[in-house]
């Protein structure tokens, strides 16, 4: 690999290859390095691969996928190919993780004592780190998201505002976090139970997954806490706005119904035609049709308050 480029960091015979932004040639050249398989190279190039783990003699392959921010707020799925055998880890990935795009850099050109505390212990170890700091993330995320729902509640159950543009952008946070937590913690569960031994070396590397686990737990119940918090508040401001076009609607047809005595009043008396009691006196007909008109739609306004329509 292209070491001019910060590719590749070694420590005492361990090997980390890092690649952020993937394309056939680093992939070809990355699989005349070590034995992969070009499936699994292939996999790394698609953004649609569904997590999994693929299991070979001296190897595994593992896709996992963890929120990526975009546009300042919306999150999306980002995924981290990872092939880990005995001596070396190879990450690939098209979207910028922080955590790994940080802890590769300390590796590489950092303090030598950071360097051997990363890289001086099982692959499985390293592999942990940067996972860990990306579920924190995840974490934090999270955290946002339950903080942004309740800052809209007192909104959502203002009969008078409409919050669809909040709730809808909640949900989709909440699905789209949900959907990777539970994915994650399913693969790092299956990971652990496994494989987790073969990349351990002497060290027992079941506690730190376990906080990882943990993590991903708490986040999957707040999630899921979310969602039911956020189908709440859908289906709240959902009522308010049906309630709120109920009132328009009633207030529209009031208005039409009172106006209709002076609309068919009008229709009679609309040709020039004189009643033969006004006739003689300026605007009699103008006067009898309004006369006519109020004392009808008040009538019927006094009928609707009775019914407690009004």
């Amino acid at each position: 690999m292209g070491e001019q480029h910060q590719m590749v960091v070694r420590n005492d015979g361990f090997v980390w290859v890092e690649i952020p932004h993937p394309s056939r040639d680093t992939m070809a050249e990355l699989g005349r390095s070590f034995p992969f398989h070009e499936l699994n190279l292939d996999d790394c190039l698609s953004k649609i691969q569904i997590p999994k783990i693929d299991r070979y003699p001296d190897h595994v392959f593992i896709i996992l996928h963890f929120p990526v921010v975009e546009h300042g707020s919306v999150v999306r799925s980002g995924q981290l190919a990872v092939f880990m055998g005995a001596g070396y880890l190879a990450t690939v990935h098209q979207d910028e993780l922080k955590p790994v795009s940080d802890i590769f850099p300390a590796c590489a050109a950092g303090d030598p004592k950071q360097r051997q505390e990363l890289m001086g212990r099982p692959a499985g170890y390293l592999f942990h780190s940067p996972v860990d700091a990306l579920v924190d993330d995840m974490l934090e995320m999270v955290k946002k998201v339950r903080g942004n729902i309740s800052d809209i509640e007192e909104t959502v159950f203002d009969e008078r505002l409409s919050a669809a543009k909040e709730v809808s952008y909640l949900r989709r946070q909440t699905m789209a976090l949900r959907r990777m937590a539970i994915d994650l913690s399913a693969t790092l569960q299956e990971f652990g139970t496994r494989d987790i031994q073969r990349f351990s070396g002497d060290e027992d590397l079941v506690p730190y997954f376990d906080d990882v686990k943990d993590h991903l737990e708490r986040a999957v119940r707040a999630l899921e806490e979310a969602r039911e918090t956020v189908e709440i508040f859908k289906d709240t401001d959902f009522m308010h706005g049906v309630d709120r076009s109920n009132k328009i609607l009633a207030v529209l047809t009031i208005i039409f119904t009172l106006s209709m005595p002076a609309t068919i009043l009008s229709s009679f008396y609309g040709m020039n035609t004189d009643l033969p009691s006004v006739q003689g006196i300026p605007f009699g007909t103008l006067a009898v049709v309004v006369a006519a008109s109020l004392s009808a739609a008040a009538c019927m306004f006094g009928y609707f308050r009775r019914l407690k329509w009004i």
